[in-house]
This record gives structure tokens, C-alpha cells and sequence, in this order.
């Protein structure tokens, strides 16, 4: 059997062989496409804070880019067990929650501060 010629490059069945399926190709590559747009978008503000391309290419578009990422083993996915997701919600709920009464007790003491005493 030889294999098909195809337009894509790199084929999906070496990408498939880094990720274990097509579903954990499709979110890996779409999620680094994003990453991706999202660095060469911001380079004009000079943040800085985006991880640039891992590979060399003379590809234009983001999701070639990122599927050429994964066949050169320089993005690779990291599986969580629900647990560990689990933990990371609770983590930023909690987070979010200080936030707030960080916010609620400055805003507080502001009026406090600001309200002459009788």
C-alpha cells in the first residue's frame, strides 16, 4: 500500500502518532493557532508576553504553522486527569473571590477615610 499524496504538510497520520488521536490533534493545533495569531497580533504593542513560533517555516497561517510545531516534536500535549482540573477551577474561583473582597475592603476604607469623623 503507498500512501496518498496529500496537500497537507505534515501528513495527519505522523501528527496523529504525536497526540494519540484526531480530536487531541484538532484542540492542540487550534488552541497554539490561537496562541499563535494572538503573538504576531500583539507585536506592534511590544508587550512581549506571547510565545513566539517554535520552528521556522514559510508558512503564513497560524494553524500550519502550529500543526508543523507538533510534527517537530516542539509542542506536545500534556494530559490532566479531572482531578487536576478540578483543582485549577477551585484554585481560580478562589482567586477570584479574594479579588473581590480585596476590592470590596479598599473600597471600604476609602469611604472610611474619606467620611469626617463626628
Amino acid at each position: 500500500m503507498t500512501a496518498e499524496d496529500t496537500m497537507m504538510s505534515p501528513a495527519i497520520e505522523s501528527l496523529m502518532e504525536k497526540t494519540g488521536s484526531k480530536f487531541s490533534l484538532i484542540t492542540l493545533s487550534a488552541r497554539r493557532a490561537r496562541e499563535i495569531n494572538s503573538y504576531f497580533n500583539q507585536l506592534g504593542d511590544g508587550l512581549g508576553n506571547m510565545v513566539p513560533p517554535q520552528v521556522s517555516s514559510t508558512a503564513r497561517k497560524p494553524l500550519s504553522i502550529s500543526f508543523e510545531e507538533i510534527a517537530s516534536g516542539k509542542i506536545q500535549l500534556v494530559a490532566k486527569t479531572i482531578e487536576q482540573v478540578i483543582a485549577e477551577n477551585e484554585a481560580a474561583l478562589a482567586a477570584e473571590k479574594q479579588a473581590e473582597l480585596d476590592a470590596m475592603q479598599d473600597a471600604e476604607q476609602a469611604a472610611n477615610s474619606d467620611s469626617p469623623d463626628a
